[in-house]
């Protein structure tokens, strides 16, 4: 009985947070908002940009690389690890999950997977990448995608589900440019 009034607490005290960072996702200064998803546990890298609208579920756990580029809307999913690596460019509307619930189960529980997304990825407006996904290095996803399984690098998907459909130049070295002060 005492386990679960903790656990209910404790899920309160979470939902309370996430919602908090929501609010502070309409703040119009990425500089307000980062100090307030760092104090949060989220770990952002020198000249990352969460843009705004931003929502995350349990941030501790979203780690964010170096030079890389949140866009509005995205919805982090911090339930299990989620790695976004340096360089990345994830656009609007993006979705990265990794908890879903167990269809096949009688009690439909809750299953979780990390996500890993390498350097140099672009992830393409209103993509979503589901739990256990690993986005290699300098991989592009399609806009509208379904990442339901690994990317390899310098790979180019797309659909739903994606699949491959080209290769990129693995002669990569660029820095996506400074924060916007106001997005």
């Amino acid at each position: 009985m005492i386990g679960k009034i903790f656990k209910r607490l404790y899920t309160i005290l979470t939902e309370l947070i996430n919602f908090i960072l929501r609010v502070v996702g309409f703040i119009p200064s990425h500089h307000v908002r980062r100090f307030f998803y760092r104090i949060s546990g989220l770990s952002i890298g020198k000249g990352s940009a969460v843009h705004m609208g931003a929502v995350f579920y349990d941030p501790k756990n979203i780690k964010i690389g170096e030079d890389s580029i949140i866009g509005e809307g995205t919805v982090l999913d911090g339930r299990d690890a989620l790695i976004i690596g340096n360089h990345v460019d994830i656009a609007s509307e993006v979705m990265i999950y990794n908890a879903q619930h167990d269809v096949q189960s009688v009690d439909f529980h809750a299953i979780t997977a990390p996500v890993t997304i390498e350097d140099y990825v672009f992830v393409g407006p209103r993509t979503i990448i589901l739990p256990g996904v690993k986005i290699k290095k300098g991989a592009v996803v399609g806009a509208g995608a379904v990442v339901t399984k690994d990317v390899e690098e310098f790979t180019i998907v797309g659909g739903v589900p994606a699949k491959e459909i080209g290769k990129r130049n693995k002669e990569l070295n660029y820095k996506l440019g400074r924060a916007a002060w106001f997005r």
